[in-house]
């Protein structure tokens, strides 16, 4: 049962870190390829985007206080940036990408997985 899991704030650390690594992999792989890739640069940066905000502060010392991160962040507006192609394309993946997190967190799982390819 998931509940029985004890949140593990290094793991979590540990897994943004490597999304942040893996998105920016994606992101120049995606640059390299041009312009038919532009849909691949966005989601990877939104990506990066939402690890970085996940990743600043002690939000990731207890589960509670990461959900409600997640959350807040969900709630804004906008995402600002720089860089990217399509401003609506770019704050759907974040959102889609915050929404993964938020499951993770709820579920207390998939944390674990640090391979730079996931669902």
């Amino acid at each position: 049962m998931n509940d029985a899991k004890t949140w593990d704030a290094a793991l979590v650390r540990t897994w943004l870190e490597r999304r942040i690594e893996a998105a920016r992999l994606d992101q120049a792989a995606a640059d390299r390829r041009g312009h038919v890739a532009q849909d691949d640069y966005d989601k990877a940066a939104a990506e990066e985007w939402a690890c970085r905000a996940l990743q600043t502060g002690k939000h990731a010392d207890d589960q509670p206080a990461f959900a409600a991160r997640v959350k807040a962040l969900l709630a804004q507006d906008g995402y600002p940036t720089t860089g990217i192609h399509d401003d609506r394309r770019f704050e759907r993946h974040v959102r889609a990408t915050l929404r993964k997190v938020g499951k993770m967190t709820k579920a207390n799982d998939g944390f674990a997985n640090t391979l730079r390819y996931q669902d």
